[in-house]
């Protein structure tokens, strides 16, 4: 494990492709011996800057707390009250936070935007999130997977929802990790076609890659059902729209009958529900939702721990 990670330190970590398969599990492994106390890295006089352009709850918050359990700090450097929403030229901001912090979470709309800050960055740069990707969700998502069943070996996440940036993570983590990933959505509503090809070239007949118009034929048989709203951050005004066009698509009772019998349900938060999920299912005993909501917390210190060379 430790040659998988230390191949790691001082690289960005702007997409779950980023990484090989034995590297994921091997920060899988190591975010579990933290939640469990049998790691402690540290991070002593590090600094992690935020700069976030969308909202954000857990992300923000995991790795400010993440940062600060690891014995580092946290800089919130908010867009609207510095010069990052002013107009400063990206290679200028990048450039300069490099010779102040150790490493930057950036939460964008733009993938090319991220890419931008670090082409021109000397530190690590993390993706919180974009439009196109959301690999930290992603690492917390088959942590908890992982947890409820011990191993990840011959297991099917499925997905059910708008194939947004969730799904394209889940994609090609799953891929990474050989698990077997179903996207179940509606027509129009499916993940881009090139983060598709990219999983199942990653997946390579290990594992597959399945898209379905049909979400029982999609949930059928699944150890982890997936979901998440049906209309993300900027889409707003589409949102009566797709509660139409995801009619049939809610995690409720009678889609859960599909799944295997020990399935788990996973949602990253925030939830509707009545939409994309009913509210029984939500507090069903197969729901690890706040689990995987606080498995945010360990895995980013372990990403964190791990791009930048903490010892322990």
């Amino acid at each position: 494990m430790a040659a998988e990670l230390s191949a790691l330190n001082g690289l960005d970590f702007l997409s779950s492709a980023d990484l090989n398969g034995a590297q994921t599990q091997a920060l899988l492994t190591l975010a579990a011996d933290i939640k469990a106390g049998r790691r402690n890295p540290r991070l002593d006089g590090k600094v992690l800057g935020l700069i976030f352009s969308k909202a954000s709850t857990r992300t923000r918050v995991s790795f400010t707390v993440a940062m600060a359990r690891l014995g580092g700090q946290t800089i919130d450097l908010n867009p609207s009250v510095s010069q990052v929403g002013r107009g400063e030229p990206i290679k200028d901001t990048a450039r300069v936070l490099s010779r102040y912090l150790n490493a930057v979470a950036i939460r964008t709309f733009a993938q090319s935007d991220l890419q931008a800050y670090a082409d021109a960055a000397s530190i690590p740069i993390i993706n919180a999130l974009t439009d196109l990707e959301h690999p930290c969700q992603a690492l917390a998502d088959y942590l908890t997977m992982q947890e409820a069943f011990g191993s990840l070996e011959g297991l099917t996440m499925t997905y059910v929802g708008d194939g947004n940036n969730v799904a394209h993570s889940l994609l090609i983590a799953g891929a990474l990790l050989g698990v077997n990933v179903r996207i179940g959505c509606p027509a129009g509503f499916y993940p881009l076609e090139k983060v598709v090809a990219q999983a199942k070239a990653i997946a390579a007949g290990r594992s597959e890659i399945v898209i379905s118009e049909d979400p029982a034929e999609a949930v059928r048989g699944a150890h982890a059902v997936y979901t998440d709203v049906w209309a993300s951050m900027g889409q707003e005004e589409e949102q009566s729209t797709r509660v139409q066009a995801f009619r049939g698509f809610c995690v409720d009772e009678s889609l859960m009958r599909h799944a295997d019998a020990k399935a788990i349900v996973l949602h990253c938060l925030p939830a509707h529900r009545g939409e994309e999920i009913s509210a029984a299912v939500m507090e069903s005993s197969a729901s690890r939702i706040f689990d995987q909501a606080e498995n945010r917390l360990h895995a980013q210190q372990a990403l964190l721990a791990t791009l930048l060379g903490a010892e322990g």
